[in-house]
């Protein structure tokens, strides 16, 4: 009796020895969101003042009296000297690519809205929200979480080191 409980009290230790290594050994392999910096919270403060400024599609960039979802995030990285290409698709090229439980404050995300490729870029502003400028809302915060933009949601890349 006291052999048979002497084995499964080795077992159990054994067991519990192998998950702590294992998930030391994972998890020092998993991709880390990087913390929220002056320089992107500066970045989403910058962008919550144009909440509410209207969407136009192919708004000029350097406007700001309306934008489409490329113009806003070109817009905000430029004040940070980092030229961002025009369209979202050809954003989604640019940094290194993000798994979404790895996003930071700054981070831009790419959602399929056409059916058919990316085709709206927002920009990740912690606590599951994102900030865009949207067809329906102008520039706004929004669910990252909410049921339309969680099916739509494709990538996220870092631009910022």
């Amino acid at each position: 009796m006291r052999t048979s409980h002497l084995l499964k009290s080795i077992a159990k230790a054994g067991i519990c020895s192998a998950i702590v290594m294992s998930a030391i050994t994972f998890g020092s392999f998993a991709p880390k969101a990087h913390a929220a910096t002056p320089e992107t919270l500066d970045l989403i403060s910058t962008g919550k003042e144009y909440i509410g400024t209207p969407y136009k599609f192919g708004a000029p960039v350097g406007v700001t009296y309306a934008f489409d979802c490329s113009s806003f995030t070109q817009f905000l990285y430029k004040s940070l000297d980092v030229n961002l290409p025009r369209s979202s698709s050809a954003q989604a090229s640019v940094g290194e690519k993000v798994a979404k439980g790895s996003l930071s404050v700054g981070d831009l995300v790419f959602f399929n809205t056409n059916g058919k490729s990316i085709s709206h870029v927002a920009i990740y502003a912690g606590n599951n929200k994102i900030i865009h400028s949207s067809t329906s809302q102008g520039v706004t915060v929004t669910s990252l979480g909410s049921s339309y933009w969680a099916k739509k949601y494709v990538t996220a890349r870092r631009v910022l080191s």
